[in-house]
């Protein structure tokens, strides 16, 4: 479904992302783990176009999508939820979420958007500004499904998020992978919220992936050596 090769990236004279491979299947859910600084975000913005790739291919259902810009990607199938979660705060919820859709949804948001996350049907006509941090990860995260994907990249969903919702969100990431039939690919410093929900963990060490493991192979001990400072 989702394939990186070679992938490199960097800043200036600087490289960050060294030569990644990656290839994720339909519906896996796979965890990109690390300290800050260790190449996460430079990844998920490479893979959307925001930063411009040095070398490598990154395609979705064998489509290379390397070159495209970022709203072609989304065209093709990428969407993402970035750190911080950039909502527009002076928007409602109702038009943050339209803000994702396609043209040919003249506006309306699909129901199950909002079976999936019925706390932004309540709040639709609030300002996503007034939302709590975890109602605004919800909010894109809907924003981002709102585009019809069929990767989702999420950075660092659980960052400022208190604990009940962080395990709501699990719940709802693996609900929406069954539903939307969607691979996911999420970056994390949380361990237990990946153990909730990944199929496949790696771990990124200055641009490069250490460790790759599936779930049942997970050595916890040894990925938590890594996120810590």
């Amino acid at each position: 479904m989702f394939t990186i090769n070679k992938l490199a990236c960097g800043y200036g004279q600087s490289q960050i992302l060294h030569d990644l491979d990656l290839s994720v299947a339909k519906q896996e859910i796979v965890a990109v783990m690390g300290r800050n600084g260790m190449g996460k975000t430079t990844l998920f913005k490479t893979l959307m176009g925001i930063l411009p790739q040095w070398g490598g291919q990154i395609q979705v259902e064998g489509v290379e999508v390397s070159g495209m810009e970022t709203h072609s990607r989304v065209a093709h199938g990428i969407a993402y939820v970035p750190q911080g979660r950039m909502i527009f705060p002076a928007m409602s919820v109702l038009e943050n979420i339209q803000t994702g859709l396609p043209a040919s949804a003249k506006g309306v948001v699909p129901e199950d958007l909002y079976t999936l996350f019925p706390v932004l049907y309540e709040m639709r006509s609030r300002r996503g500004g007034n939302l709590s941090g975890g109602q605004q990860q919800q909010l894109a995260i809907a924003r981002a499904l709102a585009t019809n994907p069929k990767v989702l990249l999420l950075d660092e969903p659980t960052e400022g998020i208190q604990p009940s919702i962080i395990k709501d969100i699990a719940r709802t990431l693996k609900e929406i992978r069954t539903l939307r039939d969607l691979t996911i690919v999420v970056s994390e410093q949380v361990l237990s919220f990946t153990l909730d929900i990944a199929d496949r963990f790696l771990v990124i060490e200055k641009g490069r992936f250490v460790i790759e493991e599936t779930r049942a192979n997970v050595d916890e001990a040894t990925i938590s050596r890594y996120l810590s400072v």
